[in-house]
């Protein structure tokens, strides 16, 4: 349930142009989420788009061009739920968020389209007024619960529960999968050392 808010330089995108965008990057939401591409998958995908006046954005100081090439000014804020995507999977989305701008926009993908991965703790997604989990996503999009992202998920949740019950958490503090609460730790483990020591 990934959702992109592109922001770009007033003038840059005529109507036609954020359709087509649109769609370019309503493509990579799906890739994003393992190519769910069914209607609970499409019913995630949300964009976004947000005009500012040359005078709204500046960059190094100048509300101008100076510091920017083409295809012009491009910020992209991308939400994901916590612990859906490796290193790998979100420099992809880099990539191809890029390479859609730059296609749709023309004169290549310039050091002014920034992208920005936001990762929304698990237990903070809602929808319909009821939260939901990244463990129950894969259903209503039409994945596997046993594919391998969600196994990745599982492991990093895992991982964080161990870290969280280790650090003394209350196991009701939420930022796992319903499934999941703070484990204790491995008698095994190394002791977490005190912040600041």
């Amino acid at each position: 349930m990934p959702i992109m808010d592109v922001r770009y330089a007033a003038g840059s995108l005529d109507k036609e142009a954020k359709a087509v965008l649109a769609q370019k990057l309503t493509d990579v939401l799906i890739q994003m989420e393992g190519g769910a591409n069914t209607p609970g998958g499409r019913g995630f995908a949300w964009v976004f788009f947000t005009a500012f006046a040359e005078d709204d954005w500046w960059i190094g100081g100048s509300a101008g061009d100076e510091y920017v090439s083409p295809p012009g000014k491009f910020l992209v804020h991308i939400a994901i739920p916590e612990g859906y995507m490796n290193i790998a999977h979100k420099n992809e989305v880099h990539a191809w968020v890029a390479a859609a701008i730059a296609e749709v926009a023309g004169s290549g993908a310039g050091g002014s389209i920034l992208t920005v991965i936001d990762e929304v703790t698990e237990g903070n997604w809602g929808n319909a007024g009821h939260p939901i989990s990244l463990e129950s996503i894969a259903e209503s999009v039409g994945q596997s619960k046993q594919g391998e992202r969600l196994r990745w998920s599982r492991s990093y949740f895992e991982a964080k529960a161990r870290a969280m019950a280790a650090a003394g958490f209350p196991k009701d503090a939420g930022g796992l999968f319903p499934s999941l609460t703070p484990l204790e730790p491995s008698p095994n483990a190394p002791p977490v050392a005190a912040s600041g020591s």
